[in-house]
């Protein structure tokens, strides 16, 4: 039922999540609908494009038909068509798109394309209503880390990003090395509770003095290397270790930059945003290093931090109300610049 709210119909197909959802007035979620294929993808022990693909073409329709019916609504309710137009797995990003498309034709409702970063930094004015710009982002995710200015609803600087790897990337990439599975961020945080983050001394990467870029390459192959020494000399691994010391490692760069990065611009605000930052660790040290300094710490919940088109629809709304508008020619990209959501 409408009840003269502003209603977005969004879609998010960026990778291995069929999501779509219906959100009023930018703010309140009607309904969020994620179909996840992380089963599907567990036995390659990460996400194989070509099946991705496949998999959101078979489930969009049906997803589409449950966001509706929860949201209590019908396309002719619907103001606005949001849609994720990268950056992703092309051929993933194509299928939300082009059902993205098909409504806004079939409707005539307006269409906004949406920076899939832009639609993790917005996950937390869902979270938190009260949250409005400017403030500092830390999007941390399987493809993404970065530290982001975030000055108006639709205006971003980037301060800082990885040079090689994603956090995410590397936590798969050493989940997978220890025989813990995929995906790796959640496994590697589960793991590290029952080990000694100091039982095993990995190298902190800072980069130069004052850099707020992200290198996670050389701690990655520090943890392969230490593994391989290990098997050599016969010696047995404790994966729990392994795993909570990789994890102090990462999280404390992480945390220090973040931390240098409310310094240097004198932010009083920083939200976490992405699929690592649920993890419980980030989570729990950045409580602390804000509260030491006197800053608010926003956090979505962890639903709000996977890929979701709830994100998406706020994302959306906010692009439209300030003017940003784009039509049937858009396209998707499989890189996309974030400050001006431009390939």
């Amino acid at each position: 039922m409408k009840n003269d709210q502003f209603l977005t119909l969004a879609f998010e197909s960026s990778c291995d999540e069929t999501s779509v959802a219906v959100v009023a007035d930018g703010r309140k979620v009607l309904s969020n609908i994620i179909s996840s294929q992380i089963k599907v993808h567990q036995v390659f022990g990460g996400v194989v494009p070509e099946i991705a693909s496949r998999h959101h073409l078979e489930n969009v329709n049906s997803v589409l038909e449950q966001a509706l019916a929860e949201a209590d609504v019908t396309l002719d309710d619907i103001d606005l068509i949001g849609v994720t137009k990268g950056p992703g797995l092309i051929g993933a990003l194509l299928i939300g798109l082009a059902t993205a498309k098909a409504v806004s034709y079939t409707t005539g409702k307006p269409i906004s394309g949406v920076h899939h970063l832009h639609g993790h930094i917005s996950a937390n004015y869902l979270q938190h209503p009260e949250l409005e710009p400017p403030f500092l982002a830390l999007v941390i995710s399987g493809g993404h880390t970065s530290i982001i200015d975030v000055k108006g609803y639709n205006e971003f600087e980037i301060l800082g990003q990885t040079r090689d790897d994603a956090a995410g990337e590397a936590f798969d990439k050493v989940a997978r090395v220890l025989g813990l599975g995929y995906p790796g961020g959640p496994l590697i945080d589960k793991a590290s509770k029952n080990g000694d983050p100091n039982a095993i001394e990995f190298k902190r990467v800072f980069l130069e003095k004052d850099s707020l870029d992200f290198s996670f390459s050389g701690i990655k192959t520090g943890v392969l290397n230490y593994l391989s020494n290990q098997k050599n000399r016969g010696i047995q691994v404790n994966a729990a270790d392994v795993a909570a010391g990789f994890q102090q490692a990462v999280m404390e760069v992480i945390v220090s930059k973040v931390m240098l990065a409310a310094k240097q611009t004198g932010r009083k605000k920083i939200a976490l945003a992405g699929g690592v930052a649920a993890n419980s660790q980030l989570r729990s040290m950045m409580e602390e290093a804000c509260k030491k300094r006197g800053i608010e710490l926003f956090r979505p919940a962890p639903i709000l931090c996977t890929d979701n088109a709830a994100m998406i629809g706020c994302a959306a709304y906010y692009r439209y109300k300030e003017g940003f508008r784009d039509d049937l020619h858009m396209d998707a990209y499989a890189n996309l610049n974030l400050e001006t959501c431009e390939p």
